[in-house]
């Protein structure tokens, strides 16, 4: 199967957090990945726009009844830029994990906007 959209792991933010789970959570973490990379529209079960939030994503994922989040947006089409995840342990997303993805989605545009400069 081909390639719908690209993964791009910014920084260690998301690398930190994966190094943290169980065998069994990165395996499904991986595989919901390549869900998000080769579905043509993927099921908000594993992929939600997430309304108010300046074009943030999260991917979603649940092992047993422990949920992860993955935040995530995208740049170009296709691309979707990886932030950091966490364990989802209430029914809303917590205001300081939805604000540290808001400053890395910031963070990642300012370096790209630096690196494209003369």
């Amino acid at each position: 199967m081909s390639k719908k959209r690209e993964l791009y792991f910014y920084k260690d933010y998301f690398r930190n957090f994966y190094k943290e789970q169980s065998a069994k959570v990165q395996k499904k973490i991986l595989w919901t990945f390549r869900a998000v990379e080769e579905l043509d529209r993927v099921p908000e079960i594993y992929l939600k726009h997430l309304e108010n939030a300046d074009g943030l994503y999260e991917i979603r994922v649940q092992v047993g009844s422990d949920i992860f989040r993955i935040f995530c947006f995208f740049d170009k089409n296709n691309l979707v830029v990886v932030g950091h995840g966490f364990q989802k342990k209430t029914g809303k997303t917590p205001h300081k994990e939805l604000d540290r993805a808001l400053r890395i989605k910031k963070e990642y545009y300012e370096e790209k906007q630096k690196s494209n400069k003369p």
